[in-house]
């Protein structure tokens, strides 16, 4: 039986849970609600965790308890319990330097500033990971607060014009996942990262 692990990334709790921020935990909750099923809170795996069965698959869904900047304390200990390579792992995150909607896979990268992408790595020790970036727009700049701006815009909540697109998104993003045990990786890559909204 083929394993497929993925790990969203966000913040636990529901003052979060709207938020830019966590696009990666709204992927993996929309998924897991289409086959049916829960997310249960897993302490020794710092996440909260759901598994469903596709295709001859067993797929593992992973949200971690961790907040974003220790997302990489979930990731060691999901690769120290399951004993698997981190190559086996598909990390799903927001990307404020993509435009909104846009989707990019990547196998391998910098933290390109992410908080999250940034823990993994260090914990890690190694940028070789997948990970499926998703679009949310840069925040509009005010002189001088840059920083502040930057957090207010991934922490804000999604606006309903934003959720519209993201909804797209989300669909695109599963039907890849779930043919991750069926279809070559470069041909998810290939659809995934020439993925236009208006497509749908």
């Amino acid at each position: 039986m083929n394993e497929i692990y993925l790990v969203g990334l966000g913040n636990p709790g529901k003052k979060f849970s709207n938020t830019r921020h966590n696009i990666g935990f709204l992927v993996l909750e929309n998924l897991s609600k289409k086959h049916n099923s829960i997310f249960l809170r897993k302490d020794k795996l710092k996440c909260s965790c759901s598994e469903f069965k596709l295709n001859n698959s067993t797929y593992k869904l992973f949200l971690p308890n961790t907040f974003m900047n220790n997302s990489g304390d979930a990731v060691r200990a999901i690769v120290d319990w399951y004993k698997i390579n981190l190559d086996q792992i598909f990390i799903i995150v927001d990307d404020k330097d993509l435009p909104l909607g846009k989707i990019r896979f990547r196998k391998k990268g910098s933290s390109g500033g992410h908080n999250g992408l940034k823990s993994i790595i260090d914990k890690m020790n190694t940028q070789n990971f997948n990970r499926i970036r998703i679009g949310i727009g840069s925040p509009t700049s005010i002189d001088g607060a840059n920083n502040f701006n930057t957090i207010s815009h991934v922490l804000g909540n999604i606006s309903s014009e934003e959720k519209s697109i993201l909804n797209k998104v989300y669909k695109r993003v599963i039907e890849s996942l779930e043919q991750l045990n069926s279809k070559k990786e470069e041909f998810i890559i290939n659809e995934l990262n020439s993925f236009h909204e208006n497509q749908i």
